[in-house]
């Protein structure tokens, strides 16, 4: 896993409803339901971790932390989760 420090899209914004946890697009058509993402607890925990600040590294640390899983089935985690927001367009890294 290669060390990087991502950002969020700031056009995106997260909430949550009830026990969900949704990313939505600010600057789109509101009715572009296609675009409102629902995410379980670990893509949630990791989407407030994606600061800018903190590399991937020490999310996957807590992660396993607060999860109390492996270092690797957080790895994979939170591999693949920001392949899915890379593609969507919705973070950046440095």
């Amino acid at each position: 896993m290669e060390n990087k420090i991502y950002t969020k899209d700031a056009s995106i914004v997260s909430r949550k409803i009830g026990e969900e946890f949704i990313l939505v697009p600010i600057r789109r058509k509101t009715e572009d339901v296609e675009s409102i993402f629902t995410l379980n607890e670990v893509g949630a925990f990791i989407w407030d971790h994606l600061d800018g600040r903190s590399d991937l590294m020490k999310i996957r640390d807590s992660i396993v932390k607060f999860f109390e899983v492996t270092q690797e089935e957080a790895e994979a985690d939170l591999v693949s989760f920001l392949h899915q927001l890379e593609s969507l367009g919705i973070i950046t890294s440095k």
